[in-house]
């Protein structure tokens, strides 16, 4: 059976779709069969970020409705050939989609894959909790700033009245060079503001948030590796930063 992990935050702007997408090709490239489920009927973006968009004919509410069967609907990425899509629908109302139904075509097409991602509408409203009832783990998308955090903290409080089996944060966007100089809240003061372990740590860089998916951060394969074998393991922000090229970098960073 596989894993369903749905991936959430607290606020829009932090990072998730693109999270969801990269974790998921990581993990496909690593040999594990995946699903990347777009669950977010407002902002349905993850075939874009995916580069699949061109390909999708059926999404999961003609698999609900009857008119194509489960596999119609997975878009296989032409990249990553254990990576499939299934896009939500772009025209039919939030409404009429309900938990239970997409929690059952999920647990169907579950013991054919290792990983179910399941990428979920930032926010408390009704999309969040039809997101997170289909899933039995969570991933919590934050930036270290504080708004962030708080927004984050109170995702984590709703999640926690789920009885999931795993629950995690992973850190996106931050920078190396705040991190070194302690302008920025490192790991450890995450972990204590949010009570939950953080699994993921990724840098503010430009190449860590393409499209096309051409070439994957060396900050997804850390991340991936956590799940698959329970390590907790960071990828080190700070490495590029060290140093007196790193201490170059510093500087021109701040003055940018």
């Amino acid at each position: 059976m596989a894993r369903k992990i749905v991936i959430t935050s607290g606020k829009g702007g932090v990072g998730k779709t693109t999270v969801a997408v990269n974790l998921a090709a990581r993990l496909a490239q690593k040999g594990q069969r995946v699903i990347l489920c777009d669950a977010d009927f407002g902002l349905n973006n993850v075939d874009v970020c995916a580069g699949v968009e061109h390909l999708v004919t059926y999404d999961i509410v003609d698999v609900i409705e009857g008119r194509c069967r489960i596999k119609q609907a997975l878009v296989r990425h032409p990249k990553y050939p254990n990576l499939y899509v299934l896009t939500s629908s772009h025209s039919v109302p939030e409404r009429y989609v309900s938990p239970q139904s997409i929690k059952l075509v999920l647990e169907n097409i579950s013991p054919q894959f290792d990983f179910i991602l399941i990428d979920c509408p930032a926010g408390l409203d009704d999309g969040f909790h039809r997101a997170v009832a289909t899933a039995d783990e969570a991933l919590v998308v934050t930036t270290p700033h504080i708004s962030a955090l708080r927004d984050a903290d109170k995702v984590i409080t709703a999640l926690k009245s789920y009885r999931l089996n795993a629950l995690g944060v992973v850190l996106n966007k931050v920078r190396g060079d705040l991190l070194m100089s302690g302008d920025c809240l490192n790991p450890k003061e995450v972990e204590e503001l949010l009570k939950t372990h953080v699994c993921g740590l990724l840098p503010e860089e430009y190449d860590i948030y393409g499209g096309d998916l051409t070439e994957l951060h060396p900050a997804f394969r850390t991340l991936a590796s956590n799940l698959l074998t329970g390590r907790k393991r960071l990828y080190d922000v700070t490495k590029k930063y060290r140093g007196f090229i790193g201490n170059i970098r510093r500087i021109l960073k701040r003055k940018l």
